[in-house]
């Protein structure tokens, strides 16, 4: 078997690595399927700086590599009106094309453990940590309201996601980045890859993830997100 990370982009996107340089569009039963939060996402797609891999449903891959082949590199197609072409063919209209920066850790770094695994419906936690299908690793003060907590959400068995929020009032203490080493710990002793993903102008959170051991590799996530079919 292959590496946790490559088991689980192969089920992610369909096919990982690609065979070679450049665009690839596969199609993929995983894109007509519900996510971890129960949503379908037609479209996902992942560059590691030389290759590109997109899954989509089935039966879609001339017409999606059509669009998406130049305009992914070269931006000669504003972001805005490719959303709009890819929503049209995959049956989301409405939905926007994006990127995110896509990161992953084998060894985070060497800080001290923190943090309470709860369920995501716990009571204490702000409804953003709600969906969360893999638990909630937070921290409270005294007083029991939460302060910080990290919500992994499981793709498949090989490859769990991690987001972390903290509120205001508990910025700059160091919980953030201690949460995310202690979930990465925990994905890892399970047999699978912790990765993280988030916006490339949020800038906070990628402070977040250096400090944990999750550098940027130059790899980017590809997405299609909202927009409602039909």
């Amino acid at each position: 078997m292959a590496d946790p990370l490559t088991e689980h982009l192969r089920r992610w996107l369909g096919e990982w690595p690609a065979d070679g340089p450049g665009l690839h569009v596969v199609g993929t039963e995983q894109r007509t399927e519900p996510d971890w939060d129960g949503r379908v996402s037609p479209l996902r797609g992942l560059s590691d700086g030389a290759r590109t891999v997109v899954g989509v449903p089935p039966g879609t891959e001339e017409a999606v590599r059509t669009v998406l082949d130049p305009a992914l590199f070269d931006h000669r197609i504003p972001r805005r009106e490719l959303g709009r072409r890819l929503g049209e063919l995959l049956d989301r209209p409405g939905a926007a094309f994006g990127h995110a920066i896509f990161r992953w850790s084998t060894a985070p770094a060497p800080l001290e453990s923190l943090g309470t695994w709860v369920d995501a419906r716990d009571p204490r936690l702000p409804e953003w940590l709600h969906p969360f299908n893999g638990g909630v690793l937070a921290v409270f003060d005294p007083r029991g309201a939460y302060l910080a907590g990290v919500g992994r959400k499981v793709h498949d068995e090989f490859g769990h996601e991690i987001a972390v929020g903290t509120t205001p009032a508990a910025r700059g203490r160091g919980l953030a980045r201690r949460l995310v080493v202690t979930a990465a710990r925990r994905i890892l002793a399970e047999g699978a890859v912790p990765t993280y993903l988030h916006d490339p102008t949020n800038h906070a959170s990628a402070r977040v993830a250096v400090s944990a051991g999750f550098p940027d590799r130059g790899w980017r996530l590809h997405g299609l997100w909202g927009g409602q079919p039909g």
